[in-house]
């Protein structure tokens, strides 16, 4: 999926994964199922380990920073995945599709805000409004990711130094 929903075409994918044109729409019936099924895939297993950051005993201030930072590297070594999921372009996805893709992101949404909870809950946050902190914590990456995606050539600060100033800034503003 390296080239976005407009350029995956059918003989695309499947030459990348090594089969016929043919062999696909046996399996699949068209090209927009196909990417639900890549996303579905590529998302169950950023969902499987936050589901892991959230069974561990841990500060539950790190296990909310530790899933931000994974949200983020996701984003970056996913980008047509996370862009299919996160920012589709409505028009060309069939509403059937874009319901599957929605409930991938309110399954990522629904596990992180309940970490938020738990940081709510042990009284650590500046705020009584766990949800409206959930949804600060939770777009901030998303922005970065995204406009990162989106603007390959301008001249980004490395990766890893954008990602530590804004996660210390946000958590600086929301966590006691």
């Amino acid at each position: 999926m390296e080239c976005g929903y407009e350029g995956a075409t059918i003989r695309r994918i499947a030459d990348e994964v090594g089969v016929s044109s043919t062999a696909l729409y046996m399996h699949f019936r068209d090209k927009s199922e196909i990417l639900v099924e890549i996303c579905g895939e590529t998302f169950d297993r950023l969902i499987a380990a936050n589901m892991e950051l959230q069974a561990r005993d841990m500060d539950p201030v790190q296990r909310v920073r530790d899933m931000l930072e994974a949200y983020v590297r996701f984003g970056f070594a996913n980008p047509n995945a996370y862009q299919l999921v996160f920012c589709p372009s409505i028009a060309e996805i069939p509403p059937d599709k874009l319901e599957v893709l929605n409930q991938l992101g309110a399954r990522c949404y629904e596990l992180f805000s309940g970490a938020v909870a738990r940081i709510g809950e042990a009284g650590r946050l500046k705020t009584d409004d766990i949800h409206a902190a959930a949804q600060v914590l939770w777009t901030a990456p998303h922005g970065l990711i995204s406009l990162v995606n989106l603007r390959s050539n301008f001249a980004w600060a490395d990766h890893a130094v954008l990602v530590k100033l804004m996660l210390d800034g946000i958590f600086e503003g929301l966590v006691k």
